[in-house]
């Protein structure tokens, strides 16, 4: 019967502080990379998002106003020049193309004037606002150009506001992201033609979309590029591989832009992510 009891009594016996104290620091390990991985999950489908429900939605309708004008945003019917506000260029003196019919001068690019005009919604921002690349704005507006030809426009941040989208960056910080359209001259290094212009991006959600788009995230390769008005003739940087975007989600937007991604900012928890703006080569 002693033997008995004593083999009970061990089988009863319980964890020792340290045991318990180990199970508690491991519980909290735990959690806290769960913690951490749900907030990249919950960042991975707001830019799943972004990416779906906007981006895309407003290169579907650039593609539509293509396909019912049968010319691109804001260009004219009578006398298209292919770009992008081309409504606004001048050629032979006149708007609408119409200034060259006698044909003195050559319907190219570099013998209009008044051209790369982004067209944006309501008051859109102004030249070299967000960097020293930004153009001068257009005084066509993108959501009358989409309403004039019956396109519904993505639901953005609210009715008469489609051309933006609020989204937190990584520090939790309201964001806008904002959409315009602009013609890009020749050899100009984030691509020549016309781009859809993606205003307020962090560095994060910019690779993001350079994969969805392109495959790979580089900032002067493929169909989406970071903003630089410079020609190659200036700065031939343009088909060079491994081009990194400027700065990282670990930049503040008061650290020198000159700052690139392979090294590491000093934001904190509290401070603005660098913004960046994009051109995404459209099509037509």
């Amino acid at each position: 019967m002693d033997a008995y009891r004593k083999r009970v009594g061990a089988g009863q016996a319980g964890f020792t502080l340290l045991e318990i104290a180990f199970v508690l620091v491991l519980i909290g390990l735990i959690l806290g990379a769960m913690i951490t991985v749900g907030k990249d999950v919950q960042r991975n489908a707001e830019y799943h998002k972004i990416a779906n429900k906007f981006v895309y939605e407003w290169k579907t309708g650039y593609d539509k106003y293509f396909q019912r004008a049968g010319v691109v945003v804001g260009d004219s019917q009578i006398a298209p020049t292919y770009m992008v506000n081309g409504k606004e260029a001048i050629i032979g003196g006149g708007s609408d193309g119409r200034g060259n019919t006698g044909g003195a001068v050559a319907g190219l690019p570099e013998n209009y004037s008044n051209t790369g005009l982004k067209v944006c919604s309501g008051q859109g921002y102004s030249k070299n606002s967000v960097g020293a690349s930004d153009s001068d704005l257009a005084s066509q507006n993108l959501r009358d150009l989409m309403k004039q030809i019956g396109i519904r426009m993505p639901p953005g941040r609210a009715e008469g506001m489609e051309d933006r989208y609020l989204y937190t960056d990584s520090n939790g910080n309201a964001t806008e992201l904002q959409i315009c359209f602009q013609w890009n001259p020749p050899s100009t290094i984030s691509g020549a033609g016309n781009v859809m212009v993606l205003r307020g991006l962090t560095p994060d959600l910019a690779r993001y979309l350079d994969q969805l788009i392109d495959g790979k995230a580089d900032a002067l390769e493929g169909r989406f590029r970071q903003q630089d008005s410079r020609l190659n003739s200036q700065e031939p940087s343009s088909q060079q591989p491994g081009r990194e975007w400027s700065a990282n989600n670990t930049y503040s937007q008061d650290e020198a832009a000159s700052q690139t991604a392979s090294g590491q900012g000093s934001n904190r928890d509290e401070d603005r992510v660098v913004l960046l703006t994009a051109h995404w080569i459209m099509d037509q």
